[in-house]
């Protein structure tokens, strides 16, 4: 094998691993997410995947998942953006894409869907747009698109062109509980 293929063949496991990493980001960031899972292996399962060195992009098609200890993402396809050695962007797609994770101090788990969850690592923000639904301790956020900015802690739901409604469905007797365990 020639130096430039051992070269391309490095080049392309390196893309996936980061892939594989850092498609777990996808953790999208939650800070009261299990820190365990970040220790964890990660499992990608598809029925296909693309490594495009000269756009630095890995497609993942066909049934994907990824899980990483409680940390569960699925869709229809995974597009996985590179820029260099950094993961870039991470898009899920599906009918819809999904995403849950257990929580820290029993805090339960928390569950989003939609047609589309994209991560952008650069800025820090998931967004979840079409049919968007996040779910947690018995509470509902529903809008046709949903911002969550990590840095700033702030969620904005509507945030765009075609928002729609935002409905939102809280169960005070968990906010309460959840309430009187931070003393």
């Amino acid at each position: 094998m020639s130096y430039q293929n051992k070269s391309r063949n490095l080049s392309a496991l390196k893309l996936s691993a980061l892939a594989c990493g850092c498609a777990l980001a996808l953790a999208y960031g939650s800070a009261s997410a299990l820190q365990s899972d970040a220790d964890q292996q990660v499992f990608i399962e598809s029925d296909g995947a693309e490594i495009d060195q000269n756009n630095e992009t890995i497609v993942y098609t066909g049934s994907v998942t990824v899980v990483q200890g409680t940390l569960a993402v699925s869709g229809e396809m995974m597009v996985v953006k590179i820029n260099g050695d950094q993961v870039e962007r991470i898009t899920t797609l599906g009918s819809p894409a999904q995403y849950s994770q257990e929580l820290e101090n029993d805090q339960g788990v928390v569950r989003a869907h939609a047609d589309s969850i994209i991560y952008d690592m650069s800025t820090e923000r998931i967004y979840l747009k079409g049919k968007a639904v996040i779910e947690q301790l018995g509470s509902t956020l529903k809008s046709e698109s949903i911002r969550y900015d990590m840095v700033q802690g702030k969620i904005d739901a509507g945030a765009g062109e075609t928002s729609g409604r935002v409905v939102m469905q809280l169960d005070p007797t968990r906010v309460r509980k959840t309430d009187d365990t931070d003393d």
